[in-house]
């Protein structure tokens, strides 16, 4: 092969590259935010953990100034609101979702529903058993939990309910009122948590991070609101 043909071969090769890349540019910067950043997050603070050399230190001061603001009336309110992080609220709405779909015969939409939000409970649950780190017991928490702490089982099952909320309703009219609403529950649901003393903030915020990059990373497989002749013509290689 001569200098020239190889010269022509690497011109071809960038030309075809930079197509590509302009072609596809969204979808990368949602693949470097939502799922490469959120899994290095996760990835460090569960190193960390695996490691055991002693948890973060600012795991601790915000749960001290989180339970400065305890009071009866406030426990109430937490232990309310984040039983509708699980069986009042994230369990009973998403079964309600995948029946609305499955009733509407929008197959694309419920197989994203269902797999992010089955895979959420067992990347959970498979996370907890690997790295088995014990809860707070700073104080005695007026609604204990006796499981595994990391990651946060509620922090993540709010989270990927809200972020399936809001792609499964991006293309309506309500999609900033349902992105409001839905980052506020999860907010809420990750303080309460915290204000309960059963996790630490690590543990939210690694809840949150596994949660975004899962939920994130399937919409970019599933590509949940794409026809079928749309995804045969997205996929197409550009020539050169």
């Amino acid at each position: 092969m001569s200098i020239y043909e190889l010269s022509k071969r690497i011109q071809s090769f960038f030309k075809f590259l930079s197509k590509l890349l302009i072609h596809h540019w969204r979808s990368l910067v949602v693949l470097f935010l939502g799922v490469y950043f959120p899994l290095q997050i996760f990835g460090e603070l569960a190193e960390e953990v695996w490691e055991k050399e002693g948890g973060f230190p600012w795991d601790v001061p915000i749960l001290l100034a989180i339970h400065s603001t305890a009071s009866p009336q406030l426990d109430a309110f937490a232990i309310t609101l984040t039983k509708f992080g699980a069986y009042w609220g994230v369990l009973p709405l998403s079964v309600a979702i995948v029946l609305i779909l499955a009733f509407r015969r929008q197959w694309r939409l419920l197989t994203y529903a269902l797999i992010t939000l089955l895979g959420s409970v067992i990347i959970n649950r498979t996370a907890k058993l690997v790295l088995q780190r014990v809860r707070p017991n700073l104080w005695e928490s007026p609604a204990p939990e006796f499981d595994y702490a990391f990651p946060s089982g509620h922090a993540m099952g709010s989270m990927t309910f809200a972020i399936v909320l809001i792609i499964l309703t991006w293309n309506t009219r309500w999609r900033w009122l349902v992105v409001i609403g839905s980052i506020v529950f999860a907010i809420a649901i990750g303080w309460t948590r915290m204000y309960l003393g059963v996790h630490y903030p690590s543990d939210i915020i690694a809840g949150w991070m596994a949660s975004i990059a899962w939920t994130v990373g399937v919409s970019l497989l599933i590509r949940p609101h794409r026809s079928q002749r749309r995804l045969e013509k997205e996929e197409t290689i550009p020539s050169v």
